[in-house]
């Protein structure tokens, strides 16, 4: 009687698996956790280190983790970046895989003082891209896009205004915030690594 019921259970966990497994191959998404959308990403366009104009449509996907930093910063920005560095030597030679760091000082930080930063970091710049601009568009897409810096900062001069986050925005193909990380956290970079092979392979 017992050996029965064994093969009955047996029966219907292997039923249940094979229905299972045939579920997500036809229905997409299926058995998926999703993650819930943080924000959409806002069209812009910024210009590189290159002095190459950068848009959205550039970055149309690929997935891609975007920063805010200044060339003269001597306090959180040395580290967020050597953290980030570790992004980019994981990540370097994915074909679908981008790093935007845009400045949060665009009248000191010229196009060819950006040139200058990216190689004293020794990076490839197809990979790792260095941005500067208008400084109100860079500080509404980091406020409204990326969700990295509370958008009540805002100030009506935008000459008073300075923005200094240590938080990245993880992007996914569809141009969709998925995560927010802290840049100086270890275990959060290590998470963000994590979560970028599993977009890479979506």
């Amino acid at each position: 009687m017992r050996k029965k019921i064994f093969y009955y259970v047996l029966f219907f966990v292997a039923l249940f698996l094979v229905f299972y497994f045939t579920l997500i191959k036809v229905i997409p998404g299926f058995g998926k956790v999703q993650t819930p959308t943080i924000s959409q990403v806002l069209p812009f366009s910024f210009i590189d280190q290159d002095g190459k104009r950068i848009t959205n449509e550039d970055v149309a996907g690929k997935v891609y983790v975007a920063e805010y930093f200044f060339t003269t910063c001597k306090g959180i920005c040395p580290k967020m970046n050597n953290n980030m560095k570790k992004v980019y030597e994981r990540f370097k030679n994915e074909k679908d895989f981008l790093i935007l760091s845009h400045t949060c000082d665009p009248g000191t930080d010229s196009v060819s003082r950006l040139k200058r930063y990216a190689d004293s970091l020794g990076v490839s710049t197809d990979k790792w891209i260095f941005l500067t601009g208008r400084k109100d568009s860079l500080y509404n897409q980091a406020r409204l896009s990326y969700q990295i810096d509370d958008p009540k900062n805002n100030l009506r001069n935008i000459d008073d205004d300075f923005l200094h986050t240590q938080f990245w925005a993880l992007v996914n193909r569809k141009g969709e915030v998925k995560e927010i990380c802290d840049g100086l956290k270890g275990s959060e970079v290590n998470q963000l690594m994590s979560d970028i092979d599993k977009m890479l392979k979506e």
